[in-house]
């Protein structure tokens, strides 16, 4: 059996194991949370190292993407660089494949059309794939990154003027702590704090990662679409009770929730037996197709 263990510095509260079966292979998937604490994840690596399959990294990127570049966040590059045999991930390949094909289930099973579509993308920098496919796809895109990270009320919804953004600001950015940015530890567990409702009333569709959409998320979310990663069954309780018609996640339900993007890849990695750095997109899309993964979809409301 090959074990498979994201390491997030999310909260402890969310951990979840499942023992699944993949091409005729089992997996033992975990997830624990360090409740924020960077000490705590680099000793958990390291522990880890040569005695699981892969690690994925939860609550954290190594990198972020606009267009074309690449830029490397400095607590991310110390987690990576933790474990010394085992390879670490952080769900970014996946992030530029399975994404993709999530917003293109949309269109094609769901018979949803995208075109024309308001979409609150709340952090378009950790899930450029999906970014730029609902831009393909025609919809309407609000690229939330600097007003749900940096809390600077500035509306951008050109993906070109975005990624000139993007390269002024994020070489310093990137040598910022993490949690400067994104809610890690205790902070997931705080009930939100609606901040800029004008932009989550405006949307039809609200897409990326979910924690950042729900630190600032309004009482309401009526006749909503929420296009997201991981979440468990009590932040889809809390979804159906803000009014929220559809939940699609871009991973599948393992025992009764979704795993991170992090996790999913690092089975792939392991599926595989390469090297991170040797894998590459076409190797993920193959693997994708033999093993039928689809997207999670949960009726909410209506």
């Amino acid at each position: 059996m090959k074990r498979i263990v994201s390491v997030s510095l999310g909260s402890s509260t969310r951990d979840h194991r499942a023992v699944v079966n993949l091409l005729g292979e089992a997996f033992d998937i975990s997830r624990e949370g360090v409740d924020g604490k960077l000490d705590v994840a680099l000793a958990k690596i390291a522990e880890l190292d040569g005695k699981v399959d892969a690690i994925g990294l939860g609550g954290i990127d190594v990198y972020l993407y606009a267009g074309s570049k690449r830029y490397a966040l400095r607590d991310g590059l110390r987690l990576l660089q933790a474990a010394k045999i085992t390879p670490v991930v952080d769900g970014s390949g996946l992030k530029n494949t399975l994404e993709r094909a999530a917003v293109r289930f949309m269109q094609d099973e769901l018979k949803i059309d995208l075109h024309g579509k308001k979409v609150l993308m709340v952090s378009a920098l950790d899930r450029f794939g999906m970014a730029q496919a609902l831009v393909d796809a025609g919809a309407d895109v609000l690229f939330g990154d600097f007003i749900f990270a940096l809390d600077k009320d500035i509306a951008v919804r050109d993906l070109h003027a975005f990624e000139e953004m993007a390269e002024k600001y994020l070489p310093d950015a990137c040598k910022l702590p993490f949690q400067f940015f994104y809610p890690t530890g205790k902070k997931q567990e705080k009930p939100p704090q609606p901040k800029y409702p004008q932009y989550y009333d405006e949307a039809d569709i609200i897409a990326g990662d979910f924690h950042f959409m729900r630190q600032f998320m309004p009482d309401r979310l009526d006749g909503k679409i929420v296009l997201t990663n991981t979440v468990t069954e009590a932040n889809v309780d809390e979804l159906r009770a803000r009014g929220v018609k559809l939940l699609v996640t871009t991973t599948p339900d393992f025992d009764g929730r979704s795993f991170g993007t992090n996790v999913i890849e690092a089975a792939l990695l392991a599926l595989l037996g390469k090297k991170w750095e040797d894998v590459t997109a076409a190797d993920y899309e193959r693997v994708l197709r033999e093993l039928h993964l689809k997207p999670r979809v949960v009726p909410l409301n209506g």
